[in-house]
């Protein structure tokens, strides 16, 4: 907070966004180790790492690799789940306000983490700093970690052999359970379970996860589209409860300024 107790001040937010990126990047350590355990490489985990950048995408990856799928198969999971950050782009836009290559930059920050830091802020200026302290921190510890966790995870050999072969579902349903925050959110993820579940004995390697979050991206949308709907048709059945003026006061304080009863 700023010294007259009013709007944070820059250093507030620099070190409220360190604390989020010190323990978000710390957990890339997981991931390093799972990834090599599971079949990759020391410099294809740490690419992966590096160029794609998405916790819940790569643990995706790994996941399906690790299950026998082909690299495709995992790649095609990994955008389905990160295709989020896209509108998370459209949202920061206005606030970073970035062009030309700096807007390549910004967008390989754009994750969960840097864009709560960023819009939570009732200014630009800390918005800014919001997002880039948390993106720029959790980058650089998320690759320094991961690379460390490969380095281990390399050394383990077979991931069997730890039961390690079941972490990586175990790592990504502890990304998503937090996020759970709400029942339409809740009902979406065990549809989709379900969905992936039974599709096992059906398909390929790989396929599953795809089919579920297709399932579950359809059963999103349908709901998100309904509640609009709902909405829609509560304000024209009862417009009364719209009751306010343009200016933001009470249609019945503008007929009493006219005289009207």
């Amino acid at each position: 907070m700023s010294a007259d107790g009013g709007a944070p001040s820059d250093r507030s937010v620099v070190v409220d966004s360190l604390g989020v990126g010190l323990a978000t990047g710390a957990y890339g350590i997981s991931f390093g180790a799972i990834a090599t355990a599971s079949g990759l490489t020391v410099l294809q985990t740490c690419v992966l790492s590096l160029l794609m950048f998405s916790g819940a995408s790569q643990f995706a990856f790994a996941g399906v690799v690790a299950s026998g799928g082909s690299p495709v198969t995992g790649g095609i999971t990994a955008v389905l789940l990160g295709s989020r950050n896209a509108f998370y782009g459209l949202g920061l836009a206005p606030r970073l306000r970035v062009h030309g290559w700096r807007r390549l930059a910004a967008a390989q920050l754009v994750i969960d983490e840097s864009t709560a830091m960023g819009v939570a802020r009732e200014t630009d200026r800390h918005a800014r700093i919001g997002f880039y302290v948390t993106g720029t921190s959790i980058f650089l510890l998320w690759n320094l970690m991961t690379f460390l966790g490969a380095l281990a995870g390399n050394a383990l050999g077979d991931p069997r052999t730890y039961g390690l072969d079941a972490a990586v579902g175990a790592a990504f349903l502890a990304l998503l359970w937090p996020r759970l925050t709400a029942w339409p959110q809740r009902v979406v993820a065990v549809v989709g379970a379900l969905v992936a579940i039974g599709a096992v004995p059906l398909s390929p390697a790989g396929a599953p996860i795809i089919v579920g979050g297709a399932a579950a991206v359809a059963l999103g949308l349908w709901i998100t589209r309904r509640s609009s709907d709902a909405e829609i048709v509560e304000t024209l059945e009862h417009p009364e409860d719209r009751h306010h003026h343009e200016d933001g006061r009470p249609h019945e304080d503008v007929r009493d300024e006219r005289g009207e009863p």
